[in-house]
């Protein structure tokens, strides 16, 4: 396995982990196909989501695979006036990472991290491990507690 940022990042602060690796389909890089290539329930597979608020200041968030973002939920949680999706083409230079391949643990820019509050009914949950083709599984709690991480409910119903 190819030691990514995110990676590094865990082992350094010495926060327990377990990865899982799976053949990559460029032609579908959804979290659907992550927990069927897994077989992981898609509820515990959490997709990692690039946002700006009006600052222009980089918010992070991570929602169950299967959900869509809540705009407002997260700019009234992130006390933001608004939040918009950071344009794919400015992610690898905010993030350091690529599409498919974007993780919450070892962004470059300093940022607020937010995940939906579903995370914490469960053991362990997934979030991709930095590349195309890598999860790290997780205890949500440590992941919560290590990004500093706020919960509430910021997807669409």
């Amino acid at each position: 396995m190819k030691k990514t940022n995110a990676v590094r990042e865990l082992d350094q602060h010495k926060i327990p982990y377990s990865t899982k690796e799976y053949e990559v389909d460029e032609s579908d890089l959804s979290a659907v196909h992550v927990a069927l290539v897994t077989n992981t329930d898609l509820d515990r597979i959490f997709k990692t989501l690039s946002l700006l608020n009006e600052k222009n200041e980089l918010i992070i968030a991570c929602i169950p695979g299967g959900d869509s973002i809540d705009l407002k939920k997260l700019a009234k949680l992130a006390g933001t006036k608004r939040v918009e999706m950071l344009p794919l083409k400015e992610l690898t230079k905010y993030t350091g990472y690529v599409r498919g391949g974007c993780s919450p643990v070892g962004i470059r820019k300093k940022h607020e991290s937010f995940i939906h509050e579903s995370a914490l009914k469960f053991d362990s949950i997934l979030i991709s491990g930095g590349m195309r083709g890598l999860q790290i599984e997780i205890n949500p709690k440590d992941l919560i507690d290590y990004l500093k991480m706020k919960t509430g409910d910021i997807i669409v119903f």
